[in-house]
């Protein structure tokens, strides 16, 4: 395998800094399950804050977060509205299928965003012969969308949709602080129409694992319950969770640095043969970018760049994605786009 000097695969390749290392050493814990671990009970009346809600509960991971929403809030036979594009459609194992037996309704929304309007068109109609209604998910930002943010007036409205129904609002907020950073709306103006919703800590806040779920004091009980049942209790988790405390005292406000260094990366590669980016959707710490043009698949430019130590994600035949993060530099995006400018302009050579 090539060395990767400079990995824009995901914001999870991130590695702990030393300041985080030091705060997880240093970590005061307890047992968990007890209610006893300081550092994990500071995480979660921080991240409760944070977000408006009474109480969370921390977890495992994101993925956990929202399975566990799921049971929660939704019985067996249950339907959930989601975008197309979404991570629980998308990147859980059917996990919705396989736990609580739900189906999810997909909407075909703008870069992972949909309308109250499209909300509200893909309720059913209370039938015996049809799956129930029971919950509407958006996910903030929206990933497979273009790390693009929802805005906070759509949110609103629908999150009316689903109060005015009688539905379930879930967020999966695993981006929500790169959406709060690059909008100016605090997170728990965002969080304010959700019944739960959740922050990963091992994306962009640069934590080596963990999320955190918040919600009302009752939701988050079951939560409990579920996590207990699913194996995600731990004992002495303040260890992981002081780097939590840690990243969300000092990592939040940075990430203008990762959105600033997608979007050079973005405008250096632009112009470039056979290259498309949609600039409208870069919006945070993303860029997609489709390599149709240039006589090569996803998979061959990405093969040819980690010969380079550059590593890009592929997310189908043609399209291509990079995360910025806070182990990437002004000076790495500069040299990865180079890469990706050798590569393009070297094939585009040989095919002459």
């Amino acid at each position: 395998m090539s060395k990767i000097d400079i990995d824009l695969y995901s914001d999870t390749q991130t590695r702990p800094t030393p300041g985080m290392r030091d705060a997880m050493a240093n970590a005061e814990v307890g047992d968990e399950q007890r209610d006893e671990d300081p550092s994990t009970n500071r995480l979660c009346d921080m991240a409760a804050e944070m977000l408006g809600k009474e109480a969370a509960v921390f977890m495992p991971s994101g993925t956990m977060c929202n399975q566990i929403a799921i049971l929660v809030h939704c019985r067996p036979g249950d339907d959930i509205i989601a975008d197309k594009t979404s991570h629980i459609i998308n990147s859980e194992g059917g996990g919705p299928a396989v736990f609580s037996g739900t189906s999810i309704r997909p909407i075909d929304g703008v870069r992972g965003i949909f309308t109250a309007e499209q909300a509200e068109a893909a309720m059913r109609k209370p039938r015996r012969h049809a799956p129930r209604t029971r919950m509407i998910e958006i996910e903030q930002t929206a990933n497979s969308g273009g790390g693009t943010i929802w805005p906070l007036e759509t949110v609103r409205a629908v999150g009316k949709v689903a109060q005015d129904n009688g539905l379930v609002l879930h967020m999966d907020g695993a981006r929500l602080p790169n959406a709060v950073v690059a909008s100016g709306v605090a997170a728990r103006d965002f969080a304010e129409p959700f019944d739960s919703l959740w922050i990963d800590l091992s994306k962009g806040l640069g934590c080596p694992i963990g999320a955190v779920l918040a919600g009302s004091k009752d939701f988050i009980l079951q939560a409990w319950q579920w996590k207990q049942r699913m194996g995600g209790a731990m004992r002495q988790s303040g260890v992981i969770a002081a780097a939590g405390v840690y990243a969300l005292e000092n990592n939040i406000d940075r990430m203008v640095d990762d959105h600033d260094n997608a979007r050079m990366f973005a405008e250096n590669v632009a112009n470039l043969p056979g290259v498309a980016v949609d600039m409208d959707s870069v919006q945070t710490n993303m860029v997609f970018f489709d390599v149709s043009g240039t006589g090569m698949t996803a998979a061959e430019v990405h093969e040819r760049l980690l010969k380079r130590g550059v590593r890009i994600g592929e997310n189908d035949k043609y399209r291509m994605r990079v995360v910025t993060h806070l182990d990437v530099t002004r000076d790495h995006v500069a040299t990865a786009a180079e890469a990706l400018r050798d590569v393009v302009l070297e094939n585009a050579a040989v095919m002459a």
